[in-house]
């Protein structure tokens, strides 16, 4: 049973690889068809579990309830989306996004449902570096639009460079990861390299204090959840 609950969760979870759009995309009857199946397993399996089980002790069981509302909204949406396809509507299969919620809700899932515990239980105490980090970000980027803004530089391609604040706070949240770097700086140090200085206590403040602050924060709070044992019967 545990097997076959896996491998229809598994299946289920594949089929955005052939939806469209999709990677390898498949006709709309084939993978309805597998998707209702699935659903029917789910369906199955959840009655199964609700005649060994208590009667309120089941309907008190929030993860059986996720799983029923899950059902439901994948049914409607499928439904919905055949319909209008019918009438050549494009529309977007919304339901998609909430069928982890398979995985993580049945029982056979223990473990899973464990680590999102802990993610969804460190979340809040990470909240503080996070918006320390993006005050940061946004004094960063504000310092740049002051810094480079009226001097009317262009990038290689020939487009205006910091000119737009929300476009400087992308650009510098994405050096943050180092991946634009050093073509970000470029037209700046171009301009005069003592600007390099901007960018070297950007990356040295962000990057190497505030991303490994971030980092040993969501480890030890969820080293610390993953040892709290989880209770009750329902769990």
């Amino acid at each position: 049973m545990r097997t076959a609950t896996y491998f229809f969760i598994f299946l289920n979870l594949s089929l955005a690889l052939f939806e469209e759009p999709a990677v390898y995309p498949l006709p709309f009857l084939a993978t309805a068809v597998l998707e209702v199946l699935c659903l029917l397993v789910f369906l199955g399996r959840l009655t199964h579990f609700a005649k060994v089980t208590l009667h309120n002790v089941f309907w008190k069981d929030t993860k059986n309830i996720c799983i029923m509302v899950a059902i439901l909204l994948s049914l409607t949406d499928l439904a919905i989306y055949g319909v209008l396809r019918l009438y050549d509507v494009r529309s977007i299969r919304w339901s998609r996004i909430v069928r982890p919620i398979f995985l993580i809700n049945f029982a056979e899932s223990r473990q899973i449902r464990r680590a999102f515990r802990s993610i969804r239980n460190t979340l809040p105490e990470i909240t503080y570096v996070f918006l320390l980090f993006m005050f940061s970000l946004l004094m960063f980027s504000l310092m740049a639009l002051k810094l480079f803004g009226e001097r009317n530089l262009q990038t290689a391609e020939g487009l205006p460079y910091f000119r737009n604040y929300l476009e400087i706070v992308f650009d510098l949240y994405v050096l943050v990861t180092t991946a634009n770097s050093p073509d970000v700086m470029m037209p700046a140090f171009d301009f005069s390299s003592w600007y390099a200085l901007f960018f070297i206590a950007f990356v040295i403040v962000n990057t190497y204090i505030f991303m490994s602050l971030f980092l040993a924060v969501v480890y030890n709070n969820y080293k610390k959840h993953l040892k709290v044992k989880p209770g009750g019967p329902c769990d």
